[in-house]
């Protein structure tokens, strides 16, 4: 597995990169299809099942394992919840997180080369 990984993801699926200085290895997981189910929650109105997402974040903690530093991207709320999912369910996966940084949309190669710079500084921290 390798040193460095790069996670994006948001509630429909997970993108995760293992870099290495001269190669990527990609791997996407999709969040499972799901049905609006109504279930009001007061003013930020309906949301999905919790098992429903639980299971997706434990797909990609599983992706993970391994992984000796880990950066989360997202455009969203799902990096957040995914780091409290490795607070509460997957606690090896949780001390590896190294940063969270909020990105929109970007390319693959956007986010390799955004991950790559990303862990050089890290790495010249130390």
């Amino acid at each position: 597995m390798s040193r460095h990984v790069a996670v994006w993801v948001d509630h429909k699926e997970a993108r995760v990169f293992h870099v290495v200085p001269d190669a990527v290895e990609e791997k996407t997981v999709h969040a499972p299809a799901h049905h609006l189910h109504r279930h009001p929650r007061g003013p930020e109105g309906y949301k999905e099942h919790p098992e429903e997402a639980q299971a997706f974040f434990h797909q990609v903690a599983q992706v993970l394992a391994g992984a000796e530093e880990i950066l989360i991207l997202g455009p969203g709320v799902a990096k957040l919840e995914l780091i409290k999912h490795f607070h509460k369910h997957d606690h090896a996966i949780e001390p590896k997180v190294i940063g969270v940084e909020t990105v929109d949309h970007p390319t693959d190669p956007q986010i390799v080369a955004y991950a790559r710079k990303y862990f050089k500084a890290a790495d010249a921290l130390r």
